[in-house]
């Protein structure tokens, strides 16, 4: 007897809920095309909540905007009663950009940008990336993403000043990496995240205190969205947040995040580490890319950095983390089980670029004890 064919995987079932008909119609047709099934749509989330009991969905595609209940009440109804993976649509706008951000920090997992001209015809267009959102959220550990206590920076925990990097020094009082300039005694902390970044990075940031060494983030988000969340996170943390402009100095006390749309680096001027914002073309099908950073990282900072590699799809971020590895700075990546989607650790670990896998909410105290143990290291030296 011929064998007998492999059991076909359940279709991805999806509720979309949008005030808008034509909306409505034109998303639950993409989804259906994209072999996903849409089970239920609603005009506002009270007709939406009925709908879902009686047939939960494996995904909710919410809009922002709507009329008796906005989109982040009804996200945080969601996540309280049924953590689900929730993709949000919104428009690219200043306010939409904003509230987009506040879903995602309530665990939102992905976010679709709705233009405000031209809507028909990006919602007809496959290639919008709603397909591949609700795929990937379809997928998302929701463990990961449930409501939890967030520390404001008035609470974050105090730390005595960290003692500055021996320059030159590696890890474990390794030779210094030949490519990586040594002449400094500035120190920086490179970062870089996607699915589920928001809320992880303001895990991070809201752990260290304001005399951190200077930190740079690439955070996978189109442009003015990375404004919201610099302008979220300086509300949240002992330190200055802000989206970073060509030229702007890495110091203590200053996360700068890449804006959307724009590739950040990390360069040398004298003893200093500045920034460079440049358009480009896609690396890893991002822009801002992880690897650009953290390659310029590796190259201009070698032993005097520290990296971190947190949740996220895909592979971007895994080869430059190996390269600030191999120039002696620590690195570290976010385990599986703190993950929303575990792909961009999963690919460091894979390459051996990480010296440590870390909880979330291990990461904040790790960096602050590599800083520790380095300066230590360095006393003893002299």
């Amino acid at each position: 007897m011929p064998p007998s064919p492999p059991p076909s995987r359940p279709a991805i079932t999806a509720v979309v809920v949008d005030d808008s008909a034509v909306v409505r119609r034109h998303l639950a047709d993409l989804l259906t095309a994209g072999g996903i099934e849409v089970i239920a749509t609603a005009s506002d989330p009270l007709f939406a909540w009925p709908k879902m009991a009686a047939q939960w969905p494996d995904v909710v595609v919410l809009d922002v905007e709507m009329p008796r209940m906005d989109g982040i009440s009804f996200l945080r109804k969601i996540m309280a009663e049924r953590p689900t993976p929730v993709v949000m649509c919104s428009t690219l706008t200043e306010k939409g950009a904003t509230t987009t951000m506040q879903a995602l920090a309530e665990g939102a997992v992905a976010f679709v940008t709705k233009p405000k001209l031209g809507l028909r015809d990006f919602l007809a267009d496959p290639s919008n990336g709603l397909v591949a959102a609700v795929k990937s959220a379809a997928a998302s550990n929701m463990r990961a993403m449930r409501p939890r206590p967030v520390a404001t920076a008035a609470a974050a925990a105090p730390a005595a000043p960290m003692p500055r990097l021996v320059p030159g020094l590696a890890p474990g009082g390794a030779a210094p990496s030949a490519g990586a300039m040594a002449v400094t005694t500035d120190r920086l902390i490179a970062i870089g995240s996607s699915t589920g970044g928001v809320q992880a990075i303001e895990t991070v940031l809201v752990g260290l205190p304001r005399t951190t060494p200077g930190i740079v983030i690439v955070q996978h988000m189109p442009e003015r969205f990375t404004t919201a969340l610099a302008q979220r996170l300086n509300g949240l943390c002992t330190m200055e947040v802000k989206e970073a402009a060509d030229g702007d100095r890495v110091i203590d006390g200053r996360v700068l995040i890449a804006p959307g749309g724009r590739h950040m680096q990390v360069q040398r001027s004298g003893a200093q580490y500045v920034v460079s914002v440049r358009d480009g073309p896609l690396v890893n099908r991002h822009k801002p890319s992880v690897d650009v950073l953290f390659k310029s990282v590796a190259s201009c900072a070698g032993a005097n950095a520290l990296g971190l590699i947190l949740t996220g799809m895909g592979d971007d971020g895994a080869r430059g983390l190996r390269e600030m590895r191999d120039a002696g700075a620590r690195t570290a990546a976010q385990d599986e089980a703190s993950c929303v989607v575990f792909g961009m650790p999963r690919e460091a670990i894979k390459l051996g670029a990480a010296d440590a896998v870390l909880p979330l909410g291990q990461m904040a105290g790790w960096l602050q004890q590599q800083l520790a143990q380095v300066g230590q290291v360095g006393a003893t030296a002299r």
